[in-house]
């Protein structure tokens, strides 16, 4: 069925019921992020809250041998499982007992190793929708500490047409120690995207300007009143940036 424009720009449709509720992204990084970048540093604390927290929907830890053995645990657990394919517990029974008779023996995985060596699969449990020419960018939070032992890949997904389970894949970076997952941290952030704003006409519509000795007067202005008039204060206030982010973005309220 084709989507209204009408429809919230993206929606979250629970798999499995116990993963916790997607969460707003803060500015704050949920307190993490230093008082002084908070109050000041507003290209930090936007880019911190440009999207949604999406968490795992349990605790878990992984190991990689650094060739084909992957192997995890559930938090709790007090030995380790290989690891190739893995549901989360119960959910499989779960899935099959509400979902139509053709759908039932289809329940996405929790867990999955990929073809790469030390690479893995990580389903939230929420599947995301988006409105009508919008996708879903799906990165590690930005400005949170990183997973010790683990990187991730960024992802770009048509999310207006393609309804299936919200991942993101990883890379495991260090061998024969425990890397934990924790429930309680963001997992991934999702950030609807205007399709549009990606196109390869938009991003190579692009201009570069050698040297300064071709800038224009209005460069020369623009540079003079972001550099220049602020050292010439006699009291500069701190944030002036900042500052004037959030007066624009109160105007636009």
């Amino acid at each position: 069925m084709p989507k209204s424009q009408t429809e919230p720009t993206i929606c979250f449709y629970r798999l499995i019921p116990a993963a916790a509720d997607p969460r707003r992204a803060d500015r704050s990084a949920g307190g993490l992020i230093p008082t002084r970048a908070l109050r000041f540093c507003d290209p930090v604390t936007s880019a911190t809250a440009y999207g949604w927290w999406v968490f795992p929907p349990m605790g878990f830890s992984l190991m990689w041998d650094g060739g084909t053995g992957m192997f995890w645990a559930p938090e709790g657990a007090d030995s380790w499982f290989p690891l190739r394919s893995a549901q989360f517990p119960d959910f499989a029974a779960h899935f099959a007992s509400i979902a139509p008779k053709d759908v039932g023996p289809f329940a996405p995985p929790f867990l999955s190793t990929l073809i790469e060596p030390g690479t893995i699969q990580i389903m939230t449990g929420w599947i995301a929708s988006t409105r009508m020419g919008w996708s879903s960018l799906i990165r590690q939070p930005p400005n949170f500490p990183r997973f010790q032992g683990m990187d991730f890949y960024e992802g770009l997904v048509e999310t207006d047409t393609w309804f299936g389970p919200l991942f993101i894949n990883a890379r495991v970076t260090k061998t024969d120690v425990p890397i934990l997952v924790r429930a309680d941290q963001p997992l991934l952030l999702l950030t609807p995207i205007f399709r549009a704003h990606y196109e390869e006409t938009l991003l190579n519509d692009v201009q570069i300007v050698a040297s300064t000795t071709e800038w224009t007067d209005a460069d020369w202005d623009a540079f003079r009143r972001t550099l220049v008039a602020p050292h010439k204060m006699e009291h500069r206030p701190a944030g002036l940036y900042a500052t004037a982010a959030r007066r624009r973005r109160k105007r636009q309220e």
